[in-house]
């Protein structure tokens, strides 16, 4: 979701403007309902889907920062696929920690080798530079030229991509 093209539709949904927050929710609702499929049970994708935008139009006036708003709202929709799955199931269906722990070491190792080189480089970098070199982020973000802020975000969101493809079965 390209953060410029919902600016506008934000700030005016976020201040109780009824006709900005419907369209925000129109353009939000194919990319939430993308991120669905791929976090939910098949089953459980539209009932996500409409419990995202609805705690979307109940809490955008508490987004502190217009600028995590897309992390925000994927992070809503992860949440709902979670506790819908865990109505069903009463419980997690998928333990990220035991099926690592499962993967024999040899194994692993090679999952995590093609998992960076998979990465766009400026992840590739800061996964290298933090978890191999262990650098600390004040130094990484001087390295790569960049913010403090900016290294933690990236380095998160290499570390969610590198877990994501470690995990996809």
């Amino acid at each position: 979701m390209r953060i410029e093209r919902v600016h506008p539709l934000l700030e005016a949904a976020s201040t109780g403007n009824p006709g900005a927050l419907d369209q925000l929710l129109r353009i939000c609702q194919p990319d939430i309902r993308r991120y669905a499929r791929r976090n939910c049970l098949a089953s459980d994708v539209d009932d996500a889907v409409q419990e995202t935008l609805l705690i979307l139009s109940r809490h955008l006036g508490s987004l502190r920062a217009i600028a995590a708003f897309s992390s925000w709202l994927f992070s809503i929709v992860r949440r709902e696929c979670r506790r819908l799955e865990k109505k069903i199931f009463g419980f997690d269906s998928f333990d990220e920690a035991n099926f690592l722990e499962t993967m024999a070491p040899e194994t692993l190792r090679f999952e995590v080798v093609q998992a960076i080189e998979s990465m766009p480089l400026h992840y590739r970098e800061v996964i290298v530079l933090r978890d191999l070199e262990e650098l600390t982020i004040g130094e990484m973000a001087s390295r790569l030229g960049i913010s403090v802020a900016a290294a933690k975000s990236r380095l998160h969101w290499a570390r969610q991509l590198l877990r994501e493809y470690l995990t996809e079965a």
